[in-house]
């Protein structure tokens, strides 16, 4: 996970921010809004232009940490289509999903951000929300420290 956590910090080092709207737009990735049931969002390529789906029917929150999620497939899982294996193949696609999450929560709430927050009274899940990380996906973050918890 430590090498997830490196392409986010280089990812925002060269994007300048950590915001997955301006970093896709950035990368050249186009981001879809529409209504899709179930589904919060998926990710998709076709002939070398990459799409961000979103449902469309979620808060902006939610919105937020899906486009971070589906960013991450686009940065660490470029070629694969977890929707068609899920699908159509017995191929487990939960470590994709578990590295989309860790580097969807590493890019929301960088180091740098829960530092800020270090001497104040607000807990790590406190500060999640704040940054629209899911609170069942805090444990993702590799600098935890007790004291958070």
């Amino acid at each position: 996970m430590k090498a997830i956590k490196e392409v986010v910090r280089q990812l925002i080092k060269t994007h300048k921010s950590n915001d997955p709207f301006q970093i896709a737009k950035e990368k050249n990735i186009i981001i879809l809004f529409a209504e899709l049931g179930n589904t919060l969002g998926f990710y998709s390529s076709y002939k070398r232009t990459q799409f961000i789906h979103l449902n469309s029917q979620l808060d902006e929150m939610m919105q937020r940490f899906v486009c971070a999620h589906e960013l991450g497939h686009a940065v660490l899982h470029p070629d694969s289509n977890t929707p068609f294996l899920r699908a159509n193949t017995l191929f487990s696609v939960e470590k994709l999903e578990v590295e989309a999450n860790t580097f969807a929560v590493e890019l929301l709430l960088s180091d740098d951000i829960i530092t800020q927050y270090q001497n104040t009274d607000l807990t790590i899940y406190d500060i999640a929300e704040i940054y629209s990380v899911p609170r069942q996906l805090v444990y993702l973050k590799s600098c935890l420290q007790p004291s958070f918890f």
